[in-house]
């Protein structure tokens, strides 16, 4: 049984929606970010860097780990899905996972900081991280023509981390027009009814009558569509 900490972001996604395509049994711990429940004494035991997601193995020593990407390589190497064995093919994965983490998220992140929640409305910064959001748009579109999927021609965890957070890009203020490739490769994997239920997680383990408004404003808040 894999403990999963998390809450409903596009990094918390990423693990979520692994986890449902693997099949894994899997507890979710929802984490109040705004009540600061990241900076807890018990759970900074499990993530000394106070962000979520996290995860703790029942079924290995109670192993834990942080850092999404690293989770995701970790499940996937557990279940021997969604991580090709060949080498190329393995790290062609792996790259396009790397850009992710080391691209589209920060980008698009700072994106969201600045268009949605920075108090003073900096246009230079918005600007600048709306269009290299953008540019990295742009390359996953080209790298996409004639394909399905990302990497060795098959669904991996390298589609499952970008497109967690590319199908919050209106949230981000960053358009998608002129992009067929992506949106079409963004459409396909929303179909995926594994996928459907990862972007649902924390909600479906916390939905009951007191936070039911509260979920709803944050679906239509974060633009899941």
């Amino acid at each position: 049984m894999i403990d999963l900490y998390t809450a409903p972001t596009p990094n918390g996604w990423k693990v979520s929606v692994t986890l449902e395509e693997l099949g894994l049994p899997y507890e979710v711990h929802s984490l109040e970010l705004t009540e600061g429940d990241q900076r807890k004494p018990e759970f900074l035991k499990i993530n000394p860097n106070g962000r979520i997601p996290a995860i703790v193995d029942r079924d290995n020593d109670d192993y834990a780990l942080f850092e999404s990407g690293a989770i995701m390589m970790y499940l996937a190497e557990k279940a021997g899905a969604l991580l090709p064995e060949d080498q190329k093919e393995r790290y062609q994965v792996i790259q396009w996972l790397m850009f992710q983490m080391g691209g589209v998220g920060p980008m698009q992140g700072q994106a969201i900081v600045f268009h949605r929640f920075f108090e003073e409305r900096v246009q230079v910064a918005i600007d600048r991280y709306q269009k290299e959001t953008r540019r990295l748009y742009e390359v996953l579109d080209t790298a996409l023509e004639g394909k399905d999927y990302l990497a060795a021609d098959q669904f991996t965890i390298a589609d499952i981390a970008n497109w967690s957070w590319i199908r919050t890009y209106e949230w981000a203020g960053v358009p998608v027009e002129g992009l067929d490739n992506l949106k079409k490769w963004l459409d396909r994997i929303e179909e995926r009814p594994a996928c459907q239920r990862g972007v649902a997680v924390p909600y479906l383990r916390t939905l009951d009558g007191d936070n039911e408004k509260f979920v709803k404003e944050t679906r239509d808040k974060m633009v899941l569509r």
